[in-house]
């Protein structure tokens, strides 16, 4: 009888592109992480604060074509009161629009076009830094613990790596999973209210003028999406309970923001006893007197009820020393240099150096746990 040769042979088919591996690997997982009713909801609430900013976009752009820039603050000067939207519109621009006073004088026009932009720019900045960086990091816990964390348990590195599946594929398509959830939380609301500034302006011309905006959501997305990613997956990767790399996420992103508040509220008790802190600070409270101006109040330094917006819009000019040691933070300074608000190296290198190191790390702790079982 004739003996056939039941072990392994070798393959001798044709092999898809690489692209394909990582296609199936990103659509399952994003299939399976839309199974989550929760996931759903918080996608949904997701889009919420962007009705909210939707309107101070609808708000300054009909400020400007009922009264002109220059007709409000001068309004604004002589006390008379703009109702309605239009007076959210003014303080929109004369808070979120202010300009250097060295500025050379400028026509009408290009006071306008200057101001628009600077308030875009700062409404985009607020919303993809404030509400969305923090929708993101709890809708990151919920779905990255379980993309590597689920398959050591299940062993379905079994199944992965006994096909022509390498390590960068598979993350790669676990990453992209990611980046798409993030993508929807982030980039796609934040395009979208730049597609309702143009609708609501008067002209269709302001989307050439602001034709970079959109560039810079997707690039302010892209630097949410690296660091955050990686830093999940690497927790998924060191153990199979979901449980415990979802409490490492989050726990985290908590200590993180206790210590950089902790920090930063110290230095503010030592500068209080400090005269030339105490200067600085009315100083920067100056910044705010168009905003007061506008209500018909007086010049004063910025409530702390408003401080969190002033520092989300870069409205709040004072250098953040401690925001390399929080991720959300280091990621708010990197976003703000990119939407051209904040442009000292003194308060960009510390946190792009701690995200790269971040990153990097997360990249090592990953290529070497994804197929540890493979290899043990």
């Amino acid at each position: 009888m004739p003996l056939h040769d039941v072990g392994y042979r070798g393959w001798t088919g044709r092999r898809r592109g690489p692209g394909h591996a990582v296609g199936v690997i990103m659509t399952t997982g994003i299939r399976l992480a839309w199974t989550s009713r929760w996931l759903r909801r918080a996608l949904l609430f997701a889009w919420s604060p962007a009705l909210f900013f939707a309107a101070s976009f609808f708000a300054f752009e009909q400020a400007i074509d009922e009264g002109r820039l220059s007709s409000m603050r001068e309004g604004a000067r002589m006390g008379r009161n703009l109702d309605g939207v239009g007076m959210l519109g003014t303080v929109l621009a004369e808070t979120l629009g202010r300009q250097s006073s060295s500025d050379a004088p400028k026509t009408e026009e290009e006071e306008i076009s200057q101001t628009r932009r600077l308030v875009w720019s700062r409404l985009l900045l607020a919303f993809v830094r404030a509400p969305q960086a923090v929708l993101l990091a709890v809708v990151v816990g919920l779905v990255a613990p379980a993309l590597i964390s689920r398959d050591l348990r299940a062993k379905a590195w079994l199944v992965y790596f006994t096909r022509p599946v390498s390590r960068l594929e598979y993350i790669l398509g676990k990453g992209l999973v990611l980046a798409v959830i993030i993508a929807g939380i982030t980039m796609l609301p934040g395009l979208a209210l730049w597609l309702i500034g143009v609708l609501v302006s008067p002209s269709v011309w302001v989307a050439v003028a602001t034709w970079d905006l959109p560039l810079k959501v997707i690039a302010s997305s892209l630097v949410l999406m690296v660091p955050t990613a990686l830093l999940a997956l690497a927790y998924s990767s060191l153990t199979a309970e979901s449980r415990i790399a979802s409490f490492a996420w989050f726990a985290t992103w908590a200590a993180c923001w206790i210590a950089h508040s902790s920090l930063t509220t110290a230095d503010m008790m030592a500068a209080a006893n400090d005269p030339a802190a105490q200067m600085d600070r009315e100083t920067t409270g100056s910044l705010w007197g168009d905003v007061d101006a506008a209500l018909g109040g007086v010049d004063r330094p910025p409530p702390q009820k408003v401080r969190w917006f002033a520092r989300a819009a870069g409205l709040d000019s004072t250098i953040d020393p401690w925001a390399w040691i929080s991720p959300y933070h280091s990621l708010g300074v990197m976003q703000g240099w990119i939407f051209g608000i904040e442009r000292r190296p003194q308060a960009i290198l510390p946190p792009l150096i701690a995200l790269v190191t971040l990153s990097v790390v997360s990249i090592v702790i990953l290529w070497r746990r994804v197929d540890a079982p493979a290899r043990a």
